[in-house]
């Protein structure tokens, strides 16, 4: 199973490059059921992947143009505030056992397994949906206006990104395009520097809680950002439109998966 975890990681970097998001969605899935990482610590490894991988995208749209600074901090510097806040003091006091009834209790790592998959229902949703088209319609409000609901998405997502190790790519685009204006473009570039920011910093804030395995993060990471490269190709000649929204499909299609696999399916 070791070889199709590490293929799976040259198309998580396609799925960066392509429509920049779906990495830490397709990460930790592969890191827990084809590489057996235990799912905490899929969660925390799965940072540092995505966030490398990201950061070398990012920086790839920032020499072609396609980056939105002000957006980057905006967005950025909430999120690493409650990436902090959720690492250091959140997260430590879920209990490894959470008792929903008398008669009913779930681990930890199934708790977090099945939020990840709930949040992939919702990506799914948003993606399948495709409504970034109706943006077009809309004018955007002054640039002013928009600070504040940057800076609460940004609280938020920074909240999901310490949780659950995802950066957060499949809610930050339509917020770029719903409350920017930005064009698809623009909107992967910049959210592939948000995510690199707020993945980074995740990891570096729970460097000290993990042992990592560094020979399987280096390899997964390398590859990731070979994919990566393939990926901002193919997005120069494939539909937007297509791309999301078979990506879509296959987030549900995993979203599914785990939430079987997790409540029906455990032994």
């Amino acid at each position: 199973m070791e070889i199709f975890g590490y293929i799976a990681a040259i198309f998580i970097g396609i799925s960066l490059g392509l429509v920049g998001s779906g990495g830490s969605i397709l990460t930790v899935p592969v890191l827990v059921y084809l590489l057996h990482v235990n799912p905490l610590l899929a969660t925390t490894s799965s940072l540092f992947i995505v966030g490398t991988t990201s950061l070398v995208g990012g920086l790839r749209a920032n020499a072609k143009g396609m980056l939105d600074f002000k957006a980057v901090t905006e967005f950025g510097f909430p999120s690493v505030f409650s990436i902090f806040i959720t690492r250091h003091y959140l997260l430590p006091e879920i209990p490894d056992t959470i008792n929903l009834s008398a008669s009913l209790s779930v681990s930890k790592n199934m708790l977090l397994m099945v939020v990840f998959a709930v949040l992939m229902l919702l990506a799914s949703y948003s993606m399948i949906a495709n409504k970034e088209d109706e943006k077009n319609d809309r004018l955007p409000r002054p640039r002013h206006e928009r600070i504040f609901p940057l800076m609460f998405f940004g609280l938020a997502i920074g909240v999901i990104t310490g949780l659950l190790g995802a950066g957060g790519g499949f809610l930050i685009i339509p917020t770029l395009v719903l409350f920017l204006g930005l064009d698809m473009k623009k909107a992967v570039g910049t959210s592939l520097m948000i995510i690199a920011i707020n993945s980074l910093f995740g990891f570096l804030f729970s460097l000290k809680q993990f042992h990592f395995d560094w020979r399987l993060l280096t390899i997964f990471t390398t590859l990731a950002v070979a994919g990566i490269f393939i990926g901002a190709k193919l997005s120069e000649k494939i539909s937007p439109v297509a791309l999301k929204k078979g990506f879509g499909w296959f987030i549900l299609t995993m979203g599914i998966y785990i939430i079987t696999k997790e409540i029906f399916l455990r032994p």
